[in-house]
């Protein structure tokens, strides 16, 4: 129902440009254009409001004349018919083939057609630590990289809400992924210098950047938007429980409005929050009975849900889930109009976020919609007691 109400209103906007059209631009001939231009009738909409008896009497001519005029000018100034269908395919082409950012994990551009889509917002869902940023920062240093080396060649924006942003660890993805092109001189300072790093301290203050980064897409060449987190922005209104949505129902409309307008991919993390146990609604894409939840308190502990509401979720068009179970990490493709429900493990090395098998697994049932944190922080603490051992001996 979004997705034909934008259509209906970009329609009708196409009718109002067409109404507004002057009658001079229309090649009318020059006998009648200049009767409506001694009559002050200077556009499409003067004409068609009136009745052709109207116009006969404005115009003091024959109705032959008005009647041939006034189809003229109709053809000229309407838009031709177009079918819904016709509608959500141009859109549906124009997403997802006209520009993507590769994220040269092969599997996932694979089933997301070449990358993440320009235009659309791309949701990165994890808890703490799963790698969320690591996964941002590879993003905006392709974003950056020239486009011989098959960057977008251009600068990103980096809404850094929780200074998890690390410089060095940028230019170790780089110098890893690509050091045939890091070991340039002053190429690594050329790469971090077209990534603009914002840190807004507060919701408040995020709102009044938001005007001023649409300025910069245009202005500064900018190929790439992160908001890492947005969930940030809004942690201390709400505790254990779903946002209010009223705080974010002007944020999701801009963002969405910025990739839009300026046709880039724009990627946006979120956090997790466990699901209280009187939520009963559910995303259409994350269906599961409330006896489920309700089932015991183990289950209860271990639902992890997106911590943004419904009305975000419906915001984003494609949907990454990175969640971790028996101390290995998988990437979901939860939510996409392109590709199915995909799982790919992954884990991260010295240069960023690596699949470990290009082959996603469809994913059915439940596993769709949960989202497990288990394991990883007992992986890392041993892996660091490992580590002290060793360094002590």
């Amino acid at each position: 129902m979004v997705e034909y109400t934008t259509l209906v209103h970009r329609h009708t906007e196409r009718e109002r440009e067409m109404a507004n059209k002057l009658l001079s631009e229309m090649g009318l001939p020059k006998s009648i254009a200049n009767v409506f231009a001694a009559r002050n009738l200077l556009t499409a909409k003067d004409v068609l409001s009136l009745t052709e008896f109207e116009l006969m009497e404005v115009l003091d001519v024959g109705l032959a004349e008005v009647t041939s005029a006034v189809a003229q000018v109709s053809e000229i100034a309407c838009p031709p018919y177009q079918t819904v269908l016709f509608l959500l395919e141009q859109r549906i082409k124009n997403e997802f083939y006209s520009g993507h950012l590769p994220t040269r994990l092969k599997g996932l551009d694979e089933v997301l057609c070449g990358g993440i889509p320009f235009g659309v917002l791309t949701e990165l869902v994890g808890p703490a630590g799963i790698g969320k940023t690591q996964f941002c920062m590879k993003l905006s240093l392709l974003a950056s990289l020239p486009a011989k080396f098959g960057g977008l060649d251009g600068r990103v924006i980096y809404v850094d809400v929780e200074s998890k942003f690390s410089s060095r660890r940028l230019i170790e993805i780089g110098v890893n992924s690509f050091p045939e092109l890091f070991h340039m001189e002053g190429m690594a300072q050329e790469m971090a210098g077209r990534i603009l790093v914002l840190k807004p301290a507060s919701l408040a203050e995020f709102t009044e950047s938001l005007q001023q980064i649409k300025v910069s897409l245009l202005q500064h060449e900018v190929k790439l938007l992160v908001i890492d987190s947005m969930t940030a922005l809004v942690s201390g209104e709400f505790e254990q429980g779903p946002p209010k949505q009223h705080l974010l129902g002007w944020h999701i409309s801009f963002i969405k409005s910025l990739a839009e307008f300026s046709q880039i991919p724009v990627v946006v993390t979120n956090q997790v929050r466990s699901q209280s146990r009187n939520e009963v609604s559910q995303y259409c894409f994350q269906a599961q009975s409330r006896d489920d939840i309700l089932e015991g308190p183990a289950t209860f502990d271990s639902h992890l849900v997106p911590a943004l509401g419904i009305h975000w979720a419906h915001a984003v068009t494609i949907r990454l889930v990175l969640e971790a179970k028996s101390g290995e990490r998988f990437m979901k493709v939860a939510k996409s109009p392109i590709s199915p429900p995909l799982v790919f493990p992954f884990n991260i090395t010295s240069s960023g976020i690596s699949l470990l098998t290009d082959a996603g697994v469809e994913m059915t049932g439940p596993q769709i919609n949960t989202i497990r944190n288990q394991g990883l922080f007992l992986t890392f603490l041993t892996a660091s007691i490992l580590s002290w051992v060793v360094f002590m001996h």
